[in-house]
């Protein structure tokens, strides 16, 4: 009797056990690596005043090239623009924020300020900002043009990617890609 108790609570320990094992495979597994978002804002784009740029260098420490998977908000919080950019090992990636990135929104009008939003990912040379695998390294500066006509410039923040973040945003580019008729797809600059 003793045995059959003890067999049944070992039986049951070890089926909660590979639960709590599975369930943290699963949630590593979903949960995207640290150190693949980075995000800023851009101010007074296609007013007139200055262009303000990005800056975005891969600094090798992933062993090849990465995918910059960029995403231009509006204000309101709607995806206006997506690309993904090759950047080589230790490459360096110049956008324009009104020739690359907020040149073409998928509603037509330009936008004046926003946040832009960068995935380091593999996948790289094709980059496909619909199907991101996040991979750390990329590192990126962007430049601010104030109203005071000032440029100041500062380095991207750091966040926490969450799986439903980087789902929303990627399942807004498919539809910006599929449906867009060529609007609303940002260009790569000037690199390596």
């Amino acid at each position: 009797m003793f045995t059959e108790k003890l067999s049944r609570l070992f039986t049951g320990g070890a089926i909660a056990a590979l639960i709590v094992v599975g369930s943290t495979a699963a949630l590593a597994q979903t949960t995207p690596p640290a150190d693949t978002l980075a995000v800023n804002y851009f101010s007074n784009a296609n007013t007139g005043a200055p262009d303000a740029t990005v800056q975005i260098d891969n600094p090798g420490t992933s062993g090849g090239s990465l995918c910059a998977m960029i995403y231009v908000y509006a204000p309101d919080q709607q995806l206006t623009e997506c690309c993904g950019c090759n950047i080589t090992e230790n490459g360096l990636l110049t956008l324009s924020v009104n020739g690359d990135l907020t040149h073409d929104p998928l509603t037509g009008v330009l936008l004046n300020s926003g946040t832009i939003k960068i995935v380091s990912s593999s996948g790289a040379p094709t980059c496909d900002p619909r199907k991101p695998t996040p991979t750390p390294a990329l590192r990126e500066w962007g430049t601010h043009i104030l109203n005071s006509g000032a440029i100041t410039e500062t380095e991207f923040l750091t966040a926490t990617l969450s799986s439903a973040d980087l789902t929303k945003a990627t399942n807004l580019c498919k539809s910006i890609i599929g449906n867009g008729s060529g609007s609303g797809i940002c260009t790569c600059g000037v690199g390596d």
